[in-house]
């Protein structure tokens, strides 16, 4: 995840100054050049990086900060406060039209991702339930229109296209066409190119001065780092932008992009690309980010992600299941199914306050994996009834998953032990006592 070498040394700065019972102004000017290095190495721009800085010293030095009962904490508020405020301060969403269609125009360099984007752009807005058309506008790139129209097919959204390579044409006509049939949101995907130049600059102002779209978008690289920020800089100078989207945020960027884009552009991050499923895309909240960076995690997009894809109506039926002892591996199955939805094991301890200290245990994510075709190999009654597999059944279940006699006897057992526990919360004597102490 973006940021992960970032939050780790600014947190291990900070748990220096929370261990002193007062600080003193050298105890700030050495923090804030720690923070400083962690910044610069993090690729943020370097007048961003200094600005922070100096805006934080400044702050944390007062005498109410000083001589509070509590300095380091309050360091930590005012590091907290001026991150949110860089990265944009609140939350700024799509601008939607009075009168629609509301017109997306979606620019950036070739390989940010773009065109996957504008297909995550159209399931969003389809799952608030809008009716979005997707706009094959880059008469460039060979097989572009074929791309867009297997991204519109994957999230079932319809893609507009005409045989002709005059973009701006093709844009005006497609929202005619979206008038007509009551599309209320309209994505033009663009050409991109390997580097920034003249010509495609023109066509892309041409489309929008053609069109007259609610939002331009920049679609960029967060691995990329500065070269990101150079890019949004260029384009916003040349047709204005009205925010930006962050794609590939869930790798190994320094997160640099993220935390300069605003400051150097002064444009907000709109979205950010969580990974590479069409659902992968979230609304960016530069406060939860901020928390995020610092350690606090974000614990309002881990219930986002959790009511966007754990069935409340089955996991319902899956508690009852539980309290009945009914509990199988088809239930098993589905409460793994679900979690993975929710991405990373990683991602989701990141967004678990404190959860950043449990960074170094090991997850393996392909265990998932293998314990999903364990139980995939198993017959319908031995998924109902786990308690029927024997020796012989497992020998077949580890033959048809290709994993070891050992992983199967070991899902199985951890499978009994669950149930176990499951059974010491929900009895009464439990719940009187509590499981390990805990009221439930």
């Amino acid at each position: 995840m973006a940021f992960e070498g970032l939050a780790e040394k600014l947190q291990n700065v900070f748990s220096k100054l929370t261990r002193k019972g007062k600080l003193t102004e050298a105890d700030i000017k050495a923090s804030m050049r720690e923070v400083r290095l962690a910044l610069l190495e993090a690729d943020v721009n370097y007048t961003v990086a200094k600005k922070f800085v100096q805006n934080v010293s400044e702050k944390a030095v007062g005498e109410q900060v000083l001589n509070s009962l509590t300095p380091g904490q309050q360091v930590i508020k005012i590091v907290r406060d001026e991150l949110t405020e860089i990265l944009g301060g609140t939350r700024t969403g799509i601008q939607i039209s009075p009168k629609p269609p509301t017109v997306i125009l979606m620019a950036g360099l070739q390989g940010a991702g773009k065109t996957t984007m504008c297909g995550k752009l159209a399931l969003h807005f389809k799952n608030e339930g809008k009716r979005p058309l997707l706009v094959a506008c880059d008469v460039h790139r060979p097989a572009a229109k074929d791309q867009l129209k297997i991204v519109g097919k994957s999230v079932n959204v319809p893609v507009f296209s005409l045989d002709s390579d005059d973009a701006p044409f093709i844009a005006s006509s497609a929202i005619a066409e979206a008038s007509n049939s009551f599309n209320d949101i309209v994505i033009v995907d663009t050409a991109g190119r390997l580097h920034i130049d003249a010509e495609m600059m023109e066509e892309l102002k041409e489309i929008k001065e053609k069109i007259d779209p609610d939002e331009v978008l920049l679609v960029v690289d967060a691995m990329t780092g500065q070269d990101a920020v150079n890019a949004a800089k260029a384009f916003n100078e040349e047709v204005e932008l009205t925010g930006v989207i962050l794609t590939k945020i869930d790798g190994d960027a320094r997160g640099g992009a993220a935390l300069s884009v605003k400051d150097v552009t002064g444009k907000p991050i709109k979205f950010v690309g969580t990974g590479e499923k069409m659902g992968d895309l979230e609304p960016f909240y530069p406060d939860r980010m901020a928390t995020r960076i610092l350690g606090m995690g974000d614990v309002l997009s881990l219930i986002e992600r959790a009511e966007k894809n754990i069935d409340e109506k089955k996991a319902m039926e899956t508690l009852e299941r539980m309290k009945s002892q009914q509990f199988n591996f088809n239930d098993y199955l589905e409460n793994i199914e679900q979690v993975r939805g929710m991405g990373s094991m990683q991602d989701i301890l990141g967004m678990i306050p404190g959860g950043n200290k449990l960074k170094n245990m090991e997850i393996d994510e392909k265990q998932f994996t293998r314990i999903e075709a364990i139980i995939r190999s198993m017959t319908k009654q031995e998924r109902e009834e786990p308690s029927i597999i024997n020796g012989s059944r497992r020998k077949r279940i580890a033959a048809g998953s290709g994993v070891s006699i050992q992983e199967v006897n070991k899902l199985i057992s951890q499978f009994d032990q669950m149930k176990k526990m499951m059974k010491m919360m929900t009895s009464k004597k439990g719940r009187k006592k509590g499981f390990m102490g805990l009221p439930f």
